[in-house]
Parts: C-alpha cells; structure tokens; sequence
C-alpha cells in the first residue's frame, strides 16, 4: 500500500506546510460526491486520528483514513502548472471511470 508524491507536488505540499505551522502532514481521503460517486478531499493534516494510515516521503506525513484507503492505495498525487493554472492531480490505478466534468469517479471496488 502507498500514496506517493511527484516532485512538484513534494515541494508545493512542503510549501503549504511552511506556510501552515500547526499542520503535520497531508490528509487525503475521498469523499461520496459528483456524479460519478467519489471525488478526492485534500487538506492539511492537523490532528492524528485513530484508524489512519501514515505514508512519509522526504519529511512529508500523508494521513488517510481508513475508509477511502482502499479507494485511493497507489495513487501518484502531482502538481501541474499550465498556463495561469495551478492543481493537483492524482494518478489513481483504482478509477473505473470518471464523469464529463472530471470532479468525481468510480472504482471497480466498491
């Protein structure tokens, strides 16, 4: 099992968390949402709670929950610049499908 980061994205997240003192780490889960049923939750993890996976790449701590593990093992999180825009995207191997929009997606597990 494992999330793991780009090198973009290592160093946007490690700028967040300069910017954020009290955050340890990354949180990221999904949630039931869209269309298609699943989109991802990104935040600043600033609590350990009880059930949580704990992934570490170059002194950044990645928090997932239990209940979207599954969902999300081996997804590649990165950070794309193109233009004037700034995003995440995740390379999921778990996605099924998305829908038009790309705010959600499916999985062939749950």
């Amino acid at each position: 099992m494992a999330i793991t980061l780009a090198p973009a994205a290592l160093d946007r997240i490690k700028g967040y968390l300069v910017e954020t003192p009290d955050a340890i780490g990354l949180r990221f889960g999904v949630k039931r949402t869209g269309c298609s049923g699943w989109g991802y939750v990104v935040d600043m993890a600033r609590d350990v709670r009880e059930g949580d996976t704990v992934f570490e790449q170059d002194g950044v701590f990645i928090r997932v929950d239990a209940d979207s593990l599954t969902l999300i093992d081996g997804t590649e999180i990165d950070f794309l610049k193109q233009g004037l825009n700034e995003q995440f995207v995740f390379r999921n191997p778990n996605v099924a499908g998305e829908c038009g929009c790309g705010e959600s997606f499916t999985t062939a597990l749950l």
